[in-house]
């Protein structure tokens, strides 16, 4: 049955929209399901590029989830010392059969502690902070492990949430939604990780994230230092 299920995806301020927009695609597609928007309030939040998007769930109002989802994006600095935010998290994973997040989100898990000794992924950028924050690290394009299912970067948001209802549905519906929304992946490139891309695109690409890099560097350090 799904009509019970209910999915919950985080908004905030500076998400990456893509890391929520793409499950939520997946999701929203779950014969009789419910997904709820949730955010502190129901005011408007603006994604890192800009887009506008409206929660329709606040964390007061919010039920329990089935399946909780914290997207990523540079906005995911000031949610991992939001204590707020961190309770809410807490609270909603007590409950869920599955504790979940894409990209950079998996640091905001790890902020409040619900990757202890769990085998985890994140964005190429920021993997090698999952260890501070108590995970396991383990490179893959989706990682579960028990009831946590951690997604990589951005895109990869989509191949989890198949994934998750393959698991919580069946395999037969996943494969639908994976049809109805023709995900059939042929980049013209083949520079979608640092594996593969070239050598000059990959130092550009960390030349551009080298302040964030700092920042956050240090905002995993502090909040290391508190878990431990």
């Amino acid at each position: 049955m799904t009509a019970s299920l209910r999915f919950g995806l985080l908004l905030f301020p500076k998400l990456t929209q893509l890391d929520m927009t793409g499950p939520f695609e997946v999701l929203s597609r779950v014969p009789g399901a419910t997904v709820h928007l949730v955010w502190k309030t129901r005011d408007p939040v603006r994604a890192d590029t800009g887009l506008t998007m409206i929660p329709d769930t606040s964390f007061a109002d919010c039920p329990p989830l089935d399946v909780i989802c914290v997207p990523g994006g540079p906005g995911v600095a000031a949610l991992m010392e939001d204590e707020e935010v961190l309770a809410f998290l807490r609270k909603q994973a007590a409950g869920a059969r599955f504790v979940t997040s894409v990209c950079t989100g998996a640091l905001v898990l790890g902020a409040a502690g619900l990757l202890r000794g769990v085998r985890a992924t994140t964005h190429w950028a920021s993997h090698d902070f999952l260890g501070a924050l108590g995970a396991v690290p383990e490179q893959g394009r989706w990682v579960r492990d028990g009831r946590v299912v951690t997604g990589g970067g951005v895109t990869a948001g989509i191949d989890f949430a198949l994934a998750l209802v393959a698991e919580m549905v069946s395999p037969e519906v996943a494969q639908a939604i994976q049809l109805q929304i023709e995900y059939a992946p042929a980049p013209p490139f083949d520079a979608g990780s640092p594996a593969t891309a070239p050598a000059g695109v990959l130092a550009a690409a960390k030349a551009r994230g080298a302040g964030m890099r700092a920042e956050r560097e240090a905002l995993v350090a502090r909040v290391a230092a508190r878990l431990a």
